[in-house]
């Protein structure tokens, strides 16, 4: 197919041989199946903010560091500098979050290299070696719903560990191959001890897996995983390690008004979101 102008430097660079098809358009990037020599990869290209039809940009950047002082006055300011830096942080972030999620044990996508707004990294296959499923695309018996909702859970927790919370995570952020899940779709990971939402970012994550597995294993809908890991989390007592019993019981205390709300603003914004996207699944030529 013809090379897409944003992937055009890094065939100009030698890092891109060929692109063979474009594989999906998301809300914040098209995704491009592409040869590096002997290698088949994916190009993740990002759409410019004006582009994107992800919302809440904000809540997910909150708390996040930004290394250079003149740039972070200049992103307060909103100035064109400052908002290129914005798109650089933002394409820049799911980059450092694939380095140190894989580091930490959880299974994403490896990644090679951001150059102009293009993410190069692996491509996740079947053993067939055909593109992986998305787990919205997969049918599962009870016994594997247990089982790849226990390493998703396990991922979670090992992020958590890390710092990060992923924010977004569904059944559409989730690839399938023969050894289980694999976490995709980053740029809005969030900062888990310096975001105001995290928790309750973190039960939606969980709850989403929840939800989607529990419709294969109608056991997992009474757990409460998300709650456990955010106490231990709290006390300090959370490792990559931990054994989780998807129980918790509530302590007595104050309802926060402003959190429930947000929470059910956010659960009502994701079945949406859902919607939009099984839609555009339908519409959607691979």
């Amino acid at each position: 197919m013809k090379i897409p102008n944003r992937i055009q430097p890094l065939v100009d660079d030698g890092l891109v041989d060929d692109v063979i098809s474009r594989l999906m358009s998301g809300k914040e990037a098209d995704v491009y199946v592409v040869r590096c020599g002997d290698d088949i990869r994916c190009a993740k290209v990002y759409k410019e903010a004006a582009k994107r039809s992800f919302k809440q940009a904000v809540v997910y950047q909150e708390g996040r560091k930004v290394r250079n002082s003149r740039s972070a006055r200049a992103m307060e300011k909103g100035s064109k500098y400052g908002r290129k830096q914005h798109e650089e942080v933002w394409q820049n972030t799911e980059v450092d979050a694939l380095f140190k999620l894989a580091a930490a044990g959880v299974r994403v996508p490896q990644p090679y290299v951001c150059l102009d707004g293009v993410l190069l990294m692996e491509l996740i296959t079947d053993e067939d070696g055909n593109v992986a499923p998305r787990l919205n695309d997969v049918a599962l018996s009870q016994e594997q719903a247990l089982i790849d909702h226990s390493k998703v859970i396990r991922y979670v927790v090992r992020m958590l560990c890390a710092g990060l919370i992923h924010g977004d995570l569904s059944e559409f952020n989730v690839l399938v191959d023969q050894q289980g899940p694999v976490i995709i779709d980053l740029p809005q990971v969030v900062d888990a001890a310096a975001n105001n939402q995290a928790k309750a970012m973190l039960e939606r994550d969980v709850n989403n897996m929840r939800n989607y597995y529990g419709m294969y294993a109608p056991e997992l809908l009474k757990t409460a995983y998300a709650k456990e890991m955010w106490a231990l989390f709290e006390d300090g007592k959370l490792t990559p390690e931990s054994e989780l019993s998807g129980l918790f019981e509530e302590q007595g205390g104050v309802i926060n008004i402003d959190s429930v709300l947000h929470e059910i603003e956010s659960a009502q914004e994701e079945a949406l979101a859902r919607q939009a996207r099984l839609k555009a699944e339908q519409q959607d030529d691979y």
